[in-house]
């Protein structure tokens, strides 16, 4: 091997590792690294030396890539296993595809100056050109993809459209063209088909992923608008509730000097027993006035009783105290309550007996930490679903979180809120 096909190569190693390094790191908001760079690049060495020795061509060479962003974005940034998997085909794809183009270029470019001196510069100059486009092109493919803090459902269907054009490419690249050697030029018209195709693989990419994106924006819109009716149901729920309280209190009210009168009566005469008994059910009447639950919030108190009235079976605990002066509205505190009493009552009816549900509360300085526990059936962690991702939307409202966890077949969601300031951008209208 001659200093320029070594200069070559080391140019285009370089060139690799930097639009791959960078571009797996910005897909997972992680910060590069000076490490990462230099591992990388001593593992694509191994490979490209591997991959000449034993003459295995550019699919080899395009696995190993593969496999090693896959095993940095899962060792070395922690991803998941979805996006690991998402950031190295992208990667190693996006480039292939600009080698590709790139390539295509050449070929026509380099008709009638094969053997010239003049091929050298620019050689080394497609070699950069591809470094641009695949660097352009993995900036328009993450403007395309959700951003890092929205979640992104159901990655791998853009993905597999993504393989079967990776596919396409590398098969492209193995029998037209080659990464480190001068392509030979041939009919200008193949090389234009060639070069129409990839263009449109890389077109078809960046719509797929735009309609990806476009697919999750209408979801999160889904599950806000599931959220607005789940909270005007609660709110429904809340009037109903307090309207016939209101019409059984004027009832009482109304008729409260009948019942004084009676216990007058009953004094007067002596009857001391029923006068005692008389009482007793005027106690009651007066009791079934006042809630189930006292927590400090009329939205808790009738969201609790609502959804805990019809659970049947289960024995539900309260230890809770809403403060008085809270910076969390009525809206939130129904969409909160309303999601978690929904999940742990469906987690309950569907678990073996005895079936349990504690819901609890503590004010922690600024914060407030709201805890639902309750019996589920036994397996792992389900994944989040829409009724959470809203409870974890309200909890980050207010500067907040929400954690879940599941051992030994009960089932804990954690809720901390800010309650000493209203979020930003929320008006005061909206109280």
């Amino acid at each position: 091997m001659d200093w320029f096909s070594l200069l070559l190569e080391g140019l285009t190693l370089a060139t690799l590792v930097t639009a791959h390094i960078a571009f797996t790191c910005r897909l997972s908001g992680k910060p590069a690294k000076r490490r990462y760079f230099g591992g990388y690049l001593l593992f694509l060495c191994a490979i490209d030396a591997i991959s000449h020795v034993l003459a295995l061509g550019e699919a080899f060479a395009a696995g190993g890539e593969l496999l090693a962003l896959f095993a940095f974005s899962r060792l070395a940034l922690k991803s998941s296993r979805s996006l690991s998997c998402a950031a190295a085909v992208l990667a190693v794809y996006t480039s292939q595809l600009s080698s590709g183009i790139i390539g295509s270029l050449e070929c026509i470019a380099f008709i009638g100056i094969t053997g010239t001196p003049l091929l050298y510069p620019l050689v080394i100059l497609a070699v950069l050109l591809a470094f641009a486009l695949c660097w352009g092109s993995c900036q328009l493919i993450l403007k395309c993809l959700p951003p890092q803090e929205e979640p992104a459902p159901y990655l791998r269907l853009p993905l597999l459209t993504t393989v079967f054009f990776f596919a396409a490419e590398v098969f492209f690249t193995q029998t037209v063209y080659g990464r480190l050697s001068v392509p030979a030029p041939a009919e200008p018209g193949k090389h234009l088909g060639l070069l129409a195709l990839q263009v449109l693989g890389l077109s078809a990419l960046l719509c797929t992923l735009h309609a990806y994106r476009r697919a999750c924006q209408g979801q999160r819109a889904q599950a806000a608008l599931d959220a607005l009716s789940q909270a005007a149901r609660a709110q429904r729920a809340y009037i109903r509730e307090a309207r016939a309280r209101e019409e059984r209190t004027r009832a009482l009210r109304h008729d409260l000097n009948s019942h004084l009168t009676v216990l007058e009566g009953l004094l007067n005469t002596g009857a001391a027993e029923e006068a005692a008994a008389y009482l007793t059910s005027l106690r009651t009447a007066a009791d079934a006035l006042s809630p189930t639950f006292r927590t400090g919030s009329a939205v808790i108190d009738i969201l609790l009783a609502d959804k805990l009235e019809t659970a049947q079976g289960i024995t539900a605990e309260v230890s809770l105290l809403w403060p008085r002066e809270s910076g969390v509205d009525d809206f939130d505190l129904c969409v909160i309550f309303a999601n978690a009493l929904d999940n742990a009552v469906r987690a309950c009816l569907a678990a073996p007996e005895p079936r349990s549900l504690r819901i609890t509360g503590s004010r922690q300085g600024n914060f407030y930490r709201l805890s639902f526990e309750n019996t589920c059936p036994p397996g792992p962690l389900p994944p989040i679903g829409t009724g959470l991702r809203n409870v974890k939307a309200a909890a980050e409202k207010y500067h907040g979180a929400m954690q879940t966890e599941m051992e030994g077949g009960r089932f804990r969601l954690h809720v901390l809120l800010n309650i000493s300031e209203r979020p930003e951008g929320r008006s005061e209208q909206m109280s």
